[in-house]
């Protein structure tokens, strides 16, 4: 370990270690801080009714840190399971039900 680095014990409590699911995330920045704001839509009945399920908030430097880490991770990932089909950000997801709603992201 570097001279540095030390050790930190994190305590987990039970009600985040289970996790939390999200599949739609909105961010914003101000010149201090970054917020990550994770959703959870749902598909079923109400079509596209979602709930936001964290956010999160940081600073810059630590923000670029975690956006570099998340592009080491996906480069991994795609190395062992192949490359993730659809991943244009600027496609809008919509769902399977007949809806006639679209949501997501938006290039309007």
């Amino acid at each position: 370990m570097a001279d540095n680095q030390q050790n930190i014990n994190i305590k987990i409590p039970d009600d985040v270690l289970k996790g939390t699911y999200a599949n739609n995330m909105f961010a914003s920045h101000t010149k201090e801080e970054f917020v990550l704001d994770f959703i959870n839509i749902t598909f079923f009945p109400p079509p596209g009714q979602g709930i936001a399920v964290a956010k999160i908030v940081t600073n810059p430097g630590h923000f670029k840190r975690m956006v570099m880490a998340l592009n080491e991770n996906l480069k991994k990932y795609e190395e062992q399971f192949g490359k993730i089909e659809g991943n244009n950000p600027q496609a809008p997801i919509t769902p399977s039900s007949s809806s006639g709603q679209d949501f997501g992201f938006s290039t309007k």
